[in-house]
Formats: structure tokens, sequence, C-alpha cells
């Protein structure tokens, strides 16, 4: 007897796959991905986009990413440093929702939002009045969590540990100050809180890879960002595993090695 046929959907994921894998060694593609990134990144490109009427300083394939890792991994608990206006904040807990009803269609069960567990904790050193209030008047606010502070003060890392031990999946995007020091220590304060399964996502990684004029203005720049941070962490942090396979989809990505991947 012949094997069954494949459904269309695995075709698609398995042609999609080898597409993918396809990147891995297009040197041209990725020549001309870096270079369309450079101009990007020189004309503020991430500033062009929102998210359910807040400003998210992501550009979308970055997004894109998230709602992935999201759907997939299933979290009920996503911590996020750096807040700003609130955007990335207001999509983690969008799919949060989304998740929820999910949850309730696949139990046959009434969706009850005020219910759920899952919530979005945002620390920022400093929040903004405006962006506050904006926030704490969202229809998603009932999901969101904000602690002002610096993300590596021992108080707020004893804060976030409370909250965390509350939940079973987790995971965590890094987005404050980009030096090397800030970031590493946010790596070793946070990432042992990621379920297995699940990942640290490190933004900003593709500042080592651009021009060094680029943030001459900031404290972080070519052999001080969070890729050389990523870099230092992984030497004794074998749990994690940067998953390329994210990077080679996207293609333009403000997070490349960026995607830590929890692995045991």
């Amino acid at each position: 007897m012949s094997e069954n046929p494949l459904n269309p959907i695995e075709v698609f994921f398995r042609e999609r796959d080898a597409r993918i894998a396809s990147y891995k060694t297009n040197e041209r593609l990725k020549r001309a991905t870096a270079s369309f990134l450079n101009e990007l990144v020189s004309n503020s490109y991430a500033y062009n986009f929102s998210w359910l009427g807040r400003p998210v300083l992501q550009i979308p394939q970055d997004l894109f990413a998230m709602h992935e890792i999201i759907w997939s991994t299933r979290p009920d608990l996503i911590i996020e440093t750096g807040i700003a206006h609130g955007g990335s904040l207001i999509l983690s807990a969008s799919m949060l929702a989304l998740l929820d009803m999910a949850d309730a269609v696949e139990s046959g069960i009434l969706f009850d939002p005020h219910s759920s567990r899952r919530q979005v904790l945002g620390i920022d050193i400093e929040i903004r009045p405006h962006n506050r209030v904006a926030i704490e008047s969202h229809p998603m606010a009932s999901r969101i969590r904000m602690i002002e502070g610096s993300s590596v003060a021992p108080d707020v890392i004893e804060q976030v540990h409370h909250v965390a031990a509350g939940h079973g999946r987790i995971l965590v995007c890094l987005d404050s100050a980009h030096t090397h020091d800030h970031v590493l220590a946010e790596l070793i304060a946070y990432a042992p809180l990621v379920s297995v399964g699940s990942y640290c996502v490190v933004f900003d990684t593709g500042i080592e890879d651009l021009p060094e004029h680029y943030y001459a203005d900031r404290p972080w720049g070519k052999g001080n960002n969070p890729k050389t941070a990523v870099r230092e962490f992984l030497k004794t942090h074998a749990e994690f595993q940067i998953d390329k396979n994210i990077e080679y989809k996207l293609l333009i990505t403000a997070a490349p090695d960026g995607y830590l991947k929890r692995v045991r």
C-alpha cells in the first residue's frame, strides 16, 4: 500500500521549511537584506508602526516572529524590559487574550477574560505619565502589570521573581538599555525564569552589525551591545541555544542571534 498523501497544510510547511533552509547559504540574499536593513535603521523605520493604537518600536518582521512564538509556546507570563509607549505590552496582552479564547473553544467552556492567569509584566526605569495613562486605559490593561525602576536593580529583580513564581510557562523579552553590561545583567537575572521550550528574546543585537557611526550619540555601539552580551552569556549557559531558523525566516530583523530558545 502506498503512504497516505500529505494534506495541503503539511505540503505548505514542508515547502516553507525547505525554502527557509535554502536562505542559510544564499550569500546574495544575505548581502541584500543586510544592506536594506542598514537603510531602514538610518531612516528610523522602526518608529512607523503601532499595535492596537499604541506605538510599538519594532520592525514588523520581529512583531510577526513574536506572534508566532507566543502562539506556539503558549506562555502564561510574558516579562518585558523596556516599555516606552507600551505597544509591545499591548501586543503581548492581545496575544494572551487570543490564547485564552482558543483554550476556551478547545475545551468547550465559556470564555471569561476576568478569570485568566495570563499576564504581561513590563519593567522600565521611567514610565512617562502620558504613557502610563494610555496603557492603563487601554482595553488590554487588565492583563498588564508594570514596575517602574531599573530592570537590573535588586529590588526590581526580586519583584519580578515573586510574580514569576506564580506562573508555569514564561517568555522573556529584553529591550531596555542596550549596553553590554546592562543586557548581560538582565540575562543573568531573567533568563533563568524562561521555561523549557520557551524563549528569551534579546532585541537590538543588530547594533553590532551596523556602521559604528549609527550610535555615536549613545553609550552602546560595536563591541558594546546586546549581541556581545548574548555571546558572553551563552559561554556559560548551554541550556539556551540561538534559534537561527527564526532569523533565516525573517531575513530582516533587529534581533540577529537574539532569539534564544531554552532547550533544557
